[in-house]
C-alpha cells in the first residue's frame, strides 16, 4: 500500500508520510516516568492524537507500564456531572476491552452509577489494585466536558492523586485538548461556578503544547514521497509551503496532498513548482475544508473577538499575556506572537479570517463575481475610478453596513476587502500584512504583472494622514512600488461627507501617494 499524505484523523506510519510526533512535543517521557500529572494542549489538526498513539504504543512496548488512550469526545455536550462521569467511566470500560495488555483485568464490572463524585475514584483505583505494573492513561479531548461534567472529573482525579500514598491509583495522567489548563478555569469563573477550597486544577505539574514544524522538518516530511516515488520537493517549494502555512502540520500535509493527488493527479514524472504551492493554497482556501470550517466558527465567540478585532485594524492595543481570553486565542491556533505584535497564526489563516468577516459583504455587493470594464485601462486597474466608487458607496451605505457586523470597529476593513474581492474573483491577488500595534492594515493587490499597495487606516487625530502616508512610503519602499493608495476611514459623527470624502495626491520620499477619505 502506498503512503499518502494524511488530512483526516491521526497518522499511522504503515499508511502516511510522518514525523516521530515526540520530537515537537519534548520531556513527556521524564513526567511519566516522574509519576506526573501534567497537560497537553495544541491548536486542532496538530497531531495531538498521533502523539497519544505513539506514546501509548511505545509505553506498551516497554513492558513498564501499561499505557491506555481514551478519548473523552463521547462526554461533549452532557451537562449532568451524574451523566457526563458515567459516560466516561462507560468509555473507560470500552477502552480497557479494547486494549489488549489490559483486556484481562476488570474495570467496573459491577459500577455504582448512581455515586458520580466517587464513581470514577473507585474503579481506577479497584483497578490499579489488580495490575502488576503502574497505569498510564491518556485523555484525549479532556477540554470539551462541559463544566459540571469537568469539576466532578478533576476532583476525582485529584483525591487519587494526593492519596496514592495510601491507595492504589493511576501512575500518571496527561489531559489533552485544545485548551490549557488555566482555560478551564476561565470557563467555570464565567458559569460562576465555585471550586471550593479545594481547587482541582493544583495537581499538574507541567504544560505542554505541540510545536509546529520548522522547515527542516518539512523537509524531512516531504523527502519520504520523493524516497518512495522519485518526485521531489525542491527548496523553493518546501519555502513556499513554510511561508504560506508557518509549519502549521495539517496545512503542510494538505498542499502537499492537493499538488500531488489533484493538481498533477499522481503523476510522479511531473515537476512539483513554486506555483503549484500558490495554486493549492487557493484551493485550500476556498474549498474550507473542516479543519478551517471549525477553526472559523470561533471567530463568533466573544472572547475571540475581543482579540482578534484590534488585529484587524492594526491596533496598537496592548494584551495582558496572562488574559485568560488572549492565551485562548493563541491555544486555538489563530494566532501568534512575532516581533512584538500579534499575527495570524500564518497567511492561509489570516486570508480565511478576512474572508469569512466579509463574506456576506462580499456577496451582496453588484457584480461581485467580475470587474467592471471601466475598471481596466490597457490591462491596467483604474485605481481613481475604482477607490472613487468605493467612496460613494460608503458615503450612501456605510451606517447600514456597518452595523450588519459583529466586528464593527473592523467593519470599514472588512467591508474595504470585500469590495476590492471582485479583484481576485477577476483573476487577480491580495496580499495582506495582518498585525497588531500597527495602527493600520497594508495591502498589495496584484493584477495581471501589475502591484498596486493599498494602507487602510481608521482616523484616530490629525496626524493619521501625515503617519499613514510616511508609514505607506515605508510599505512600498519594501515592494518597491512608486505608486500607493492610503484609505482613511473617518468616523466622527460631527464631521459631514463633504469633509470625510476627497481624494488627495502628493509625493512622499520621491513616491506618489493618493489619500482617499472616507
Amino acid at each position: 500500500m502506498k503512503k499518502t499524505f494524511n488530512i483526516a484523523g491521526p497518522c499511522h506510519p504503515n499508511k502516511h508520510y510522518m514525523l516521530p510526533s515526540q520530537e515537537r512535543c519534548q520531556g513527556l517521557m521524564q513526567l511519566i516516568e516522574q509519576n506526573q500529572y501534567f497537560v497537553i494542549h495544541a491548536a486542532r489538526q496538530s497531531g495531538k492524537t498521533t502523539l497519544l498513539l505513539e506514546l501509548t504504543k511505545q509505553l506498551n512496548e516497554t513492558g513498564d507500564y501499561y499505557a491506555l488512550y481514551c478519548s473523552l469526545e463521547t462526554a461533549q455536550g452532557i451537562n449532568e456531572a451524574k451523566e457526563g462521569i458515567s459516560a466516561i467511566v462507560k468509555t473507560l470500560k470500552f477502552k480497557v476491552e479494547m486494549n489488549e495488555p489490559l483486556s484481562h483485568y476488570s474495570f467496573a464490572q459491577q459500577a455504582d452509577y448512581s455515586d458520580f463524585t466517587t464513581i470514577l475514584l473507585r474503579e481506577l483505583s479497584q483497578f490499579c489494585r489488580q495490575l502488576d505494573k503502574p497505569l498510564v492513561i491518556f485523555f484525549d479531548e479532556s477540554d470539551c466536558l462541559t463544566n459540571g461534567t469537568l469539576i466532578t472529573f478533576l476532583r476525582q482525579l485529584r483525591d487519587g492523586y494526593i492519596s496514592r500514598n495510601e491507595i492504589p491509583f493511576v501512575h500518571s495522567i496527561a489531559l489533552v485538548g485544545l485548551r490549557n489548563i488555566r482555560d478551564y478555569k476561565s470557563d467555570i469563573r464565567n458559569d460562576r461556578e465555585t471550586l471550593g477550597s479545594y481547587s482541582p486544577f493544583n495537581i499538574v505539574k507541567a504544560s505542554k503544547t505541540l510545536r509546529n514544524f520548522t522547515p527542516d522538518e518539512i523537509t524531512q516530511l516531504y523527502a519520504q514521497h520523493t524516497q518512495e516515488t522519485g518526485q521531489a520537493f525542491s527548496p523553493q517549494v518546501i519555502q513556499k509551503v513554510y511561508e504560506n502555512t508557518q509549519g502549521q502540520p495539517w496545512l503542510v500535509n494538505a498542499i502537499a496532498c492537493e499538488i500531488v493527488e489533484q493538481i498533477l493527479e499522481f503523476d510522479v514524472s511531473r515537476e512539483i513548482l513554486p506555483t503549484h504551492v500558490e495554486q493549492a493554497v487557493q484551493t485550500i482556501i476556498l474549498r474550507r475544508d473542516t479543519h478551517i470550517d471549525s477553526l472559523m466558527e470561533r471567530l463568533k465567540e466573544k472572547r475571540v473577538q475581543k482579540i482578534i478585532e484590534p488585529v484587524l485594524i492594526g491596533d496598537s492595543q496592548r494584551y495582558d499575556l496572562l488574559d485568560d481570553d488572549y492565551q485562548y486565542v493563541l491555544d486555538l491556533g489563530l494566532l501568534r506572537e512575532t516581533d512584538r505584535h500579534i499575527v495570524p497564526s500564518n497567511p492561509i489563516y489570516g486570508e480565511v479570517i478576512i474572508r469569512t468577516l466579509s463574506f456576506r459583504s462580499q456577496k451582496e455587493f453588484d457584480e461581485v463575481s467580475v470587474l467592471k470594464p471601466s475598471y481596466l485601462t490597457n490591462g491596467k486597474l483604474d485605481m481613481k475610478q475604482l477607490l472613487s466608487d468605493f467612496q460613494q458607496f460608503w458615503r450612501e451605505n456605510s451606517e447600514i453596513w456597518v452595523n450588519r457586523y459583529q466586528y464593527r470597529e473592523a467593519a470599514p476593513h472588512l467591508v474595504m476587502q470585500a469590495f476590492l474581492q471582485r479583484i481576485v474573483n477577476s483573476g487577480g491577488r491580495i496580499s495582506r500584512e495582518i498585525a497588531s500595534g500597527k495602527r493600520r492594515l497594508d495591502l498589495c493587490v496584484h493584477y495581471q504583472e501589475n502591484r498596486y499597495p493599498i494602507e487602510l487606516k481608521l482616523r484616530y487625530r490629525d496626524k493619521t494622514y501625515k503617519e499613514g502616508q510616511d508609514q505607506l512610503a515605508d510599505y512600498m519602499d519594501k515592494l518597491n512600488c512608486a505608486e500607493g493608495w492610503l484609505i482613511v476611514f473617518d468616523k466622527r459623527k460631527t464631521v459631514s461627507w463633504e469633509e470625510k470624502i476627497f481624494w488627495q495626491t502628493k509625493s512622499v520620499a520621491k513616491k506618489t501617494i493618493h489619500v482617499v477619505g472616507c
